[in-house]
């Protein structure tokens, strides 16, 4: 598991794993995934629902889209200033953490400043809340009301103003399996009914981090939400931790009691969504991808792509595709993959194809080499 007090790439590998449910399938409700989980990425409607999928045991798309119509999760935007799944407590108490990073982008966004300046932000905001309470509205609509209020600013640049300072959830339906449409947007409070706490637990926060992603450097945690200065908590934390380091040498840390695997535990395969938090979560990704396959999946325009993991590790990247009623799974690898691999990947390839297309008349799987 560790020598000494150094963890190796492949023992950090198989605890963060284990801690992501990807070493085998839990037997768990999708809203205790989620909470677990630290939230999942949700950048655009279904890598959610194939997050789940790869991680829990016989998982329907409708148990997570009743979450969201029953208001016990929420789509809003936290860490790292992108759009996540969470759980309606931890949207309260989080959103408020991470206002830091929206405030940053009040400051140094240069599409929207030339139409920020001079600009009451605090009534921009406060306007916004009373359009939101009266209805639902897309940020075109909500931006184009705005602008009544302040004509002459642009309705994107005063919607952004909205969005910074505003608990926005996207409500239902979007992020609903199968669903489709632009974001509608009302505040997180008003659509949980519940006042945000003015007091949220950063300890608690880096606490949750490391039970989902652990063990972890103070630049991983930072890397995860998008804040800084976290090492002043984590040095509060210290007597409740336990300290690692990795092979080159930087310090880790990790809940005494947290899994951490034999090295050696054998990783299926698995088929990991767009922008899968495993590989986001880190300042450090080598546990799960090497640098030369970082450069392959993260492209200029921000896409994450979907992405195969074999042995624990990303190993290429897969699409969906359907033509004349058949539905066809590519796997794209970076690498050769044995025959026993390429086995396993069919075996889960034919699963992900009968959850994410069960209408299609037929279903192919093939490996583009």
């Amino acid at each position: 598991m560790s020598t000494g007090d150094v963890l190796t790439t492949r023992a950090l590998n198989r605890a963060t794993l284990s801690r992501q449910l990807l070493l085998e399938r839990e037997r768990m409700s999708a809203y205790d995934a989620v909470e677990h989980l630290a939230g999942l990425q949700a950048q655009s409607p279904s890598p959610p629902y194939f997050a789940l999928w790869t991680r829990l045991v016989g998982f329907q798309p409708d148990e997570l889209a009743q979450l969201l119509l029953d208001r016990r999760v929420v789509r809003i935007v936290t860490m790292r200033g992108t759009v996540h799944l969470l759980t309606a407590r931890d949207a309260l108490d989080w959103r408020s953490l991470t206002q830091p990073i929206m405030e940053t982008d009040l400051r140094g966004n240069t599409q929207h400043s030339p139409h920020w300046q001079d600009l009451d932000f605090a009534a921009v905001a406060a306007h916004a809340r009373e359009l939101l309470a009266e209805e639902p509205r897309s940020a075109k609509v909500l931006g184009e009301a705005l602008a009544e209020r302040w004509p002459g600013r642009a309705p994107s640049s005063l919607t952004q103003v909205a969005r910074n300072l505003l608990p926005l959830v996207q409500i239902p339906p979007r992020g609903l399996w199968g669903k489709s449409g632009q974001p509608t947007y009302v505040t997180l409070d008003d659509w949980i009914g519940e006042a945000i706490p003015s007091n949220p637990s950063p300890e608690d926060f880096v606490l949750r981090y490391l039970r989902a992603f652990g063990p972890a450097s103070v630049q991983d945690v930072q890397a995860w939400c998008g804040l800084t200065r976290l090492g002043e908590v984590v040095d509060r934390l210290r007597p409740r931790l336990r300290s690692f380091r990795n092979e080159a040498g930087r310090e880790l840390f990790d809940l005494p009691g947290a899994p951490r695997p034999d090295p050696d535990t054998p990783a299926p395969a698995r088929f990991l969504g767009g922008f899968d938090q495993n590989v986001l979560s880190f300042a450090d990704r080598t546990r799960v991808l090497s640098e030369e396959y970082r450069k392959r999946i993260f492209t200029k325009n921000g896409l994450i792509p979907q992405v195969v993991l074999v042995d624990g590790f990303v190993c290429g990247r897969w699409s969906l595709g359907r033509d004349k009623g058949i539905a066809t799974l590519a796997v794209e690898p970076f690498e050769k993959i044995s025959k026993k691999d390429i086995r396993a990947l069919e075996k889960e390839g034919a699963e992900l194809l009968r959850f994410a297309e069960p209408t299609a008349k037929g279903h192919d799987f093939r490996i583009d080499w």
